[in-house]
């Protein structure tokens, strides 16, 4: 009987990330050097992470980059509420990785990544 508490805890817990509002297509706002891109956010076993699909230059043409598929957010745990912590986020544009948080509003995503207390954040579309 344990087993199949446990089993069934697994399997809803499991519902319960996948559905997360926050999966989907983010546009990013501008790096440093005026890039952009299209960081695609998912379920990750039971946490959530994020990859970069595509990049674009500050004109918004497509780039080909060694970045692209690259893994930008890992480790991300929900909270409830829109409010996400726990999670690492690698910024692109000046190769840093920084412990992160996430607060969703509707269709706009606050990041936020800290290194020593110093943060920096953008605030990112939804794409789809």
């Amino acid at each position: 009987m344990k087993t199949i508490v446990l089993a069934a805890a697994l399997v809803f817990g499991a519902g319960a990330v996948a559905a997360d509002p926050v999966f989907g297509t983010w546009k990013t706002q501008p790096g440093d050097d005026g890039a952009y891109g299209l960081v695609t956010i998912k379920a990750c076993g039971s946490e959530i992470c994020g990859t970069l699909g595509k990049g674009f230059d500050k004109s918004g043409k497509e780039v080909k980059s060694p970045n692209i598929g690259k893994r930008m957010i890992w480790a991300m745990k929900s909270n409830g509420g829109g409010k996400y912590s726990g999670g690492k986020i690698w910024a692109p544009d000046r190769d840093k990785t920084y412990n992160s948080r996430m607060t969703l509003s509707g269709n706009a995503l606050k990041v936020q990544g800290c290194v020593l207390g110093i943060c920096r954040g953008q605030t990112w579309t939804r794409v789809r």
